[in-house]
């Protein structure tokens, strides 16, 4: 538990796998936004996805941390791993605000498409009072609709949204899980021991 008041960003996702994208806007985000530390915790079981779609837990924590392991900044955590059936992202942001205690702001990372699905998710009010977003842009949407979306959020739920203009970054883990089905090269996409690990385990073959 933090006895200090720190500025602590969340990245959740399914890392399947983390690749370069994912680090080099973590990074931009945890500097420009003055954070002290940013902890990637990877799903368990995503609430929109079978678990036949998704690579055993355990190997995308691996993955994960040896991403991860040369920023003191970055922490990997398995809050969501030790949890059985559906996980919800307000379910896992009260019990970090919990666990690190209530001088601690935390700052939920996403991209620029779940803005329209938050009013969706499981009790969007409480998620907003928990902790403030941080939605990295990107080309590909309308800058008016989406700004109107998020101006829409801030008046409904009080909801506090940062919008954080980063690298345009052409990775996606489909992609890679793709190139790697087709025995195609993923060098450069992914950290060379994220690389040893996707063929030491044979994952996505």
């Amino acid at each position: 538990m933090s006895n200090e008041h720190e500025r602590i960003g969340i990245s959740g996702g399914t890392f399947d796998p983390i690749h370069y994208g994912h680090l080099i806007i973590s990074e931009e985000i945890r500097v420009n936004f003055k954070l002290d530390k940013v902890i990637f915790i990877p799903t368990g079981k995503p609430p929109h996805k079978s678990q036949s779609e998704v690579t055993e837990s355990e190997h995308r924590f691996n993955m994960v941390n040896i991403a991860i392991h040369t920023n003191p900044s970055f922490e990997v955590s398995r809050i969501e791993m030790e949890r059985e059936g559906y996980i919800y992202t307000i379910d896992t942001m009260s019990r970090l605000k919990a666990e690190l205690g209530e001088s601690s702001e935390l700052f939920f990372i996403t991209g620029a498409d779940i803005v329209w699905d938050l009013p969706k998710w499981k009790k969007p009010e409480q998620l907003f009072d928990l902790c403030e977003m941080i939605v990295a842009y990107r080309p590909g949407y309308l800058k008016e609709d989406f700004f109107s979306e998020i101006e829409k959020l801030k008046i409904k739920y009080g909801a506090k949204i940062n919008v954080a203009e980063t690298s345009i970054i052409g990775i996606s883990s489909t992609e890679i899980r793709n190139r790697v089905r087709a025995g195609n090269s993923i060098k450069y996409l992914v950290p060379e021991d994220v690389e040893k690990y996707i063929h030491d385990n044979n994952l996505y073959r």
